[in-house]
């Protein structure tokens, strides 16, 4: 596994982070910035916070990581949750089915906006530190 304590490049985290952003270049004269981004992210403003989660591929946009068929309850869902919420849905899938982030994204649904800001952000932190570790 990779050393995650290292100073990393803003080219290196807009890789691990699905694009630049504020964040992305805030965390790059962090010290330590995969350790400290959750800490970073709490400091972000509305704007930043929504064009660092804008970065990240939608549910069922081509990537490397995102690829195959989207179920229609999923692409509903997430068009009900950008509609509700303003931002994109990211959550960590870590090898769970498309069909098994239904009842995430419902339960997700539900929440007071500011409490969906913050997870949202912290699913792209735990998606760019898994990135790192997979990187050989």
């Amino acid at each position: 596994m990779r050393d995650v304590s290292r100073q990393l490049t803003a080219d290196e985290l807009a890789e691990l982070f699905s694009g630049r952003s504020a964040f992305v270049e805030r965390l790059a004269q962090t010290e330590d910035p995969l350790a400290r981004a959750r800490e970073v992210a709490r400091t972000l403003s509305d704007e930043e916070a929504l064009e660092a989660l804008a970065a990240h591929p939608r549910i069922g946009e081509r990537s490397a990581e995102q690829h195959g068929d989207v179920p229609d309850e999923l692409v509903e869902l997430n068009r009900r949750y950008e509609e509700k919420f303003g931002f994109r849905f990211v959550v960590f899938v870590n090898r769970r089915s498309r069909e098994e982030l239904v009842p995430v994204l419902r339960e997700r649904l539900d929440r007071p906006r500011e409490q969906e800001l913050e997870t949202g952000l912290d699913e792209l932190v735990a998606i760019a530190e898994d990135r790192w570790r997979s990187r050989s």
